[in-house]
């Protein structure tokens, strides 16, 4: 059997065999409210930590801004599901999708003059980004202001969560390990070095800063009719640096990485929530840790496969060293 037909359906079995479990665990009550709460927060800071892994781990340009186009995608599938009348999946798949279209154009603006700039200017212009969308959304009346937005349909649930997060992680998987992904990483490798050979860094940044947005957006799409309460204060800087700690923890350029460090982080507060005035702390001091003991993250480059798991071999993204048939 060819091994990628093999490991597709490895794959796709293990996914399909993860949920079931999950359901049954929910609908006989061993996993209540709560816990199924926080599984469909793991999927969505999964969302939002594979999409700023784009722009930032496989693009190299730091930015500090997800929690803006999170935003906006909160707001307007909030809005946006209060007005339209649509049986409950297609209502939330569709918000979620214009949530995120909004989110990816204000990106594609944004992305104009933002990649003339490089290093620490970009990302203190993203941050200010991500706050002037803040202030927005605290000063009009549709979004309710500093009040907050409330009223939210509940129409999130674990399953809608789960498949969209396991789309969205195939989804740069494949483009990762594209043509068009291995021209993003050029890019960061050596940006002269990318245009001498005729690959438009400017196309490639652009693309990947507007589809990284597009995602934040579908998460905060997900977030809004998950909590059901929308507050300013959920997309202030701290939140963006939260998103940014998930990936530097799971390594830059690194899917499966984002994907252990957000269910690490998004079970950490609940372990530490005696502690919760010490959280940036802790952070901080888990940061420390491990750009000392790991700074390539958890896994550094390497990615887990299920295919790998079971043939006793671990699959390393990019660092395959190859064997000289000639030696022993």
């Amino acid at each position: 059997m060819n091994s990628r037909l093999k490991a597709n359906i490895i794959n796709t079995t293990s996914i399909i065999l993860i949920y079931i479990i999950l359901v049954l665990l929910i609908r006989i009550g061993f996993i209540n409210n709560y816990y199924e709460g926080i599984l469909i927060e793991m999927g969505i800071n999964i969302i939002l930590a594979v999409s700023l892994n784009l722009a930032t781990g496989y693009l190299g340009q730091l930015t500090l801004g997800h929690a803006g186009f999170m935003a906006i995608g909160a707001y307007t599938a909030a809005i946006l599901s209060a007005r339209m009348n649509l049986p409950d999946l297609p209502l939330l798949l569709v918000s979620i999708v214009l949530g995120g279209l909004l989110a990816a154009f204000f990106a594609f603006l944004m992305a104009i003059p933002v990649f003339r700039l490089r290093g620490d200017y970009l990302a203190i212009l993203t941050l200010g980004f991500g706050e002037i969308i803040r202030v927005i959304i605290l000063n009009m009346k549709i979004t309710g202001g500093g009040k907050g937005l409330s009223g939210i349909l509940p129409l999130t649930s674990f399953s809608t969560v789960y498949f969209i997060t396991v789309i969205t992680v195939t989804i740069f998987y494949t483009l990762i390990n594209s043509r068009h992904g291995r021209a993003i990483i050029s890019i960061r490798e050596d940006e002269i070095a990318a245009e001498a050979v005729g690959i438009s860094t400017k196309y490639y940044k652009t693309f990947a800063f507007t589809l990284a947005a597009f995602f934040a957006g579908v998460a905060g799409g997900l977030f809004a009719h998950h909590t059901l309460v929308l507050d300013p204060k959920d997309f202030n800087f701290i939140r963006s640096i939260e998103i940014l700690i998930i990936v530097v923890l799971g390594g830059m350029g690194n899917l499966t990485g984002s994907v252990l460090a957000a269910i690490i982080i998004t079970i950490l507060p609940r372990l530490l929530m005696g502690f919760a005035d010490w959280n940036m702390i802790i952070y901080s001091v888990l940061l420390i840790a491990m750009m000392l003991f790991k700074p390539g993250g958890l896994l550094e480059k390497r990615e887990f496969s299920l295919n790998g798991l079971l043939s006793g071999k671990k699959k390393s993204q990019g660092n395959t060293p190859v064997k000289n048939e000639g030696s022993e």
